[in-house]
């Protein structure tokens, strides 16, 4: 085990890439998108895992009689996420047995008061080299054309850390870590509160609460995967060419099993007449799912050609419920 902070992140930061190569995660993800399957390494690795409700802690890694993790059920999905990979660090870096509470989340690498238990350091740093690696935070900025001096907006920060499966906050530290923005954007981007956002994405639309985060999609998310939580909302933003009889058919959006509860049109060129328009559509699944939604715009008359097409997998099964875990659910019916 390291001996001072520094090694610690750098041991960690390396045992997450060795881990990464030895399941050959960013070519994966680089075919399919979306973000690392922090409980699919667990289930590739035949570490045992088990979630339940747990008073006082978020996760633990236990070694005798046999390597074993447990993580709670009882905090959102970007919390569970982490702390199953920084338990998977414990393993992976064959530490002692630990209990871990919230203070894994005040300790992530750069975050203040990062403290002197090296081994929750390295296993803290494992976690968010694993999953947050930089080659992720690149795939995903250049599939949606997002360049580096875009990262300071708020808007872009939060819409990136729902991609890579990570909390707004733990995002914008992540991207200091990679100098990827500096410790004042860091500071400024960490005073906007994702409320906030949501709220300006659904514009005058009121759900009932705001614990569910807001997707912006676009033309850019074809062939993506999203991984989110049960309430989640989407928003749709794609060009239409209705000047020319296009229209998107909200029909199959319907058909995947998502209520649209807002549809507007806004203008794409406000001094272009006949052009096409930008039609916003706000949509929420009806249950707690996984599947394949597929859009096409296309003339209503002309049904069997289309103008252009989105097609996205879905997974708004989040958060991890107690039992087994979505990955090994998906196993085993794969398996069948």
């Amino acid at each position: 085990m390291a001996r001072d902070y520094d090694s610690a992140v750098r041991a960690g930061a390396m045992a997450a890439g060795r881990l990464h190569r030895r399941l050959d995660t960013q070519a994966l993800i680089g075919r399919h998108g979306g973000n690392v399957d922090v409980f699919g390494a667990i289930h590739a690795l035949d570490l045992p895992l088990l979630l339940r409700p747990l008073k006082g802690l978020l996760g633990a890694y236990l070694s005798s009689p046999a390597p074993g993790v447990l993580v709670t059920t009882e905090r959102p999905m970007s919390i569970q996420r982490f702390t199953a990979a920084h338990e998977l660090g414990h393993f992976f870096m064959r530490h002692e047995p630990s209990l871990d509470d919230e203070s894994i989340l005040r300790r992530m690498p750069m975050s203040p008061e990062p403290g002197n238990q090296f081994q929750e350091t390295e296993a803290d740093a494992f976690a968010i080299a694993f999953m947050i690696p930089k080659w992720l935070i690149a795939l995903h900025c250049a599939r949606q054309g997002w360049t580096v001096d875009e990262l300071r907006r708020p808007n872009i920060a939060y819409q990136l850390s729902l991609r890579i499966g990570a909390s707004y906050e733990a995002t914008c530290r992540t991207l200091f870590r990679y100098k990827l923005i500096s410790d004042a954007v860091m500071r400024e981007l960490l005073e906007t509160k994702p409320r906030s956002l949501k709220v300006d994405l659904l514009h005058d639309y009121r759900p009932a609460d705001y614990r569910g985060d807001v997707w912006l999609l676009t033309e850019r998310d074809e062939g993506a995967r999203i991984d989110g939580s049960r309430n989640d909302l989407f928003v749709l933003r794609l060009k239409e060419h209705s000047g020319g009889g296009f229209l998107w058919d909200l029909d199959q959006l319907m058909a995947s099993g998502f209520a649209v509860v807002r549809d507007e049109r806004e203008a794409f060129d406000a001094e272009a007449v006949g052009g096409p328009v930008v039609r916003r559509v706000t949509a929420a699944p009806e249950a707690a799912q996984r599947g394949r939604m597929s859009l096409n715009e296309r003339r209503p008359w002309q049904s069997a050609t289309a103008n252009a097409s989105l097609t996205i997998d879905f997974d708004f099964t989040g958060p991890e419920q107690e039992g087994l875990s979505r990955a090994e659910r998906r196993h085993l019916l794969e398996a069948a």
